[in-house]
């Protein structure tokens, strides 16, 4: 492969652009490549390579790159109709319908423009609420660039993880290790009265995909209902990726007081999203007191984009399709990690996978879970599979980063840049593209 243009475009970007790019993730070593365009289930950088595309946007791309006919020409006409208006318009009343009859906890909506948006909302709105100021998220948790979870530490010794946030942000977060129920027990009898909220997502999306142990998000459930908070679902990338219509929360038939979207519910346009009771969203302004408006929310491209996505989805059987093949590649990737890399763990579910390449762990010949990671207590890995991200982030980043990733790149396989994001499949993907990157993934391991 050449990347000459894609290396004179860099230094260019350089000279305008913190980094060279407008998300750091995207700051690849030593330089990332610049994409011209996208054909169904692959990318084309701008010196003509063509990589299997599993990275999809981080996320939002369940149908790929080439909409369907019903979702293109929704888009094409909105924006032929005017870019916005400062207006409602009935499109966003039919995506909030949609999502208020699919999601179990949403009764009402409120449409933002980026998943950080909404969990800052969410936030504002539990705060609130409840009258109360703290928030306990999960270490390793992403929450989007957003203040009170931008935080370092455990328990309530917490101090911002970014400079330019003011460490009285920290002061109200309290951090606990996802899958602890010892350690959110502990910080409810120590603080149960002041909590606003517990916010976290279902699936850790941003740190390797780490499923829930058994019980723990029922125990969220109960403490936060014990004690007078809310429980948040950050749902940016399981929404409507998980689970199908009903989402993460239908998958384990729990349901949250609050719900966050993104990705996915605005059909690979910028969205975000807050859902929840009645009683809840209804204290946003103007129903409510808590302050929350936007230019460029509802915006009726995305709203366009989003409901015949989601409409498309749930008349095409996309999600027995892409499912299909998340299993297929789940289950090869264990096979040739049990085979060259017993210590590696495989996870994910649905359209979500991913290898963590952990470092400790049974030796070859113990059993692996079939099609990903589960937190099967039964399973001889139990005990040295991920539990939380701090698991994920003591694996081998470095190898994978700089070793396995360039080598999956040079056999045209496009995965997120690191050891953390989750990597997708989408509805244009084809058994063929699973098959050829399992061979990738066997020279690259």
């Amino acid at each position: 492969m050449t990347h000459e243009q894609s290396r004179s475009l860099y230094d260019r970007a350089l000279s305008v652009m913190p980094g060279g790019v407008n998300s750091s993730v995207r700051a690849i070593q030593p330089y990332p490549f610049f994409v011209e365009r996208g054909d169904g289930g692959d990318v084309i950088d701008s010196d003509g390579n063509k990589y299997t595309d599993f990275v999809m946007g981080y996320g939002p791309l369940l149908l790929g790159h080439d909409l369907p006919e019903p979702v293109q020409a929704a888009v094409q006409r909105r924006a032929s109709e005017g870019p916005m208006y400062g207006a409602p318009t009935e499109v966003e009343v039919e995506l909030a319908e949609f999502v208020a009859r699919h999601v179990p906890s949403v009764e009402m909506i409120r449409f933002v423009n980026s998943g950080t948006e909404a969990t800052v909302s969410a936030v504002r709105l539990a705060r609130g609420y409840t009258g109360r100021d703290k928030i306990v998220i999960m270490e390793g948790g992403y929450h989007g660039a957003q203040e009170s979870t931008l935080v370092e530490g455990s328990g309530t010794n917490t101090h911002p993880s970014s400079p330019g946030i003011p460490d009285s942000f920290a002061e109200h977060t309290i951090t606990v290790p996802f899958n602890d129920e010892e350690a959110i027990h502990e910080v409810f009898e120590a603080h149960g009265d002041e909590i606003a909220a517990v916010l976290t997502e279902p699936i850790l999306g941003n740190y390797g995909i780490v499923h829930p142990v058994e019980g723990y998000h029922e125990t969220l459930r109960e403490l936060t209902e014990d004690h007078g908070a809310l429980l948040i679902f950050d749902e940016v990338i399981t929404g409507f990726r998980v689970g199908g219509l009903q989402c993460a929360q239908g998958k384990f038939g729990v349901t949250p007081d609050v719900t966050t979207f993104g990705k996915i519910v605005g059909g690979g346009f910028p969205v975000g999203a807050i859902g929840g009771r009645a009683e809840i969203i209804e204290e946003f302004t103007p129903a409510g007191e808590v302050f929350q408006s936007g230019t460029f929310s509802g915006h009726p491209v995305t709203m366009a984009a989003g409901l015949e996505t989601l409409r498309y989805a749930a008349e095409n059987d996309v999600y027995d399709h892409v499912n299909g093949l998340g299993e297929q590649l789940r289950e090869g990737l264990t096979d040739i990690v049990a085979d060259q890399a017993p210590n590696y763990t495989v996870v994910g579910t649905d359209s979500m996978f991913k290898i963590i390449f952990t470092r400790d762990g049974p030796g070859a010949g113990d059993t692996h879970c079939e099609a990903g990671c589960r937190q099967n207590p039964d399973c001889s890995r139990f005990e040295s599979c991920p539990k939380n991200g701090m698991d994920v982030k003591q694996a081998e980043t470095e190898r994978w980063e700089r070793l396995f990733w360039p080598a999956m790149k040079e056999q045209g396989i496009f995965l997120t840049p690191n050891q953390f994001e989750s990597q997708f499949v989408c509805d244009a993907h084809t058994e063929a593209d699973i098959e050829d990157a399992l061979e990738a993934y066997k020279t690259a391991l």
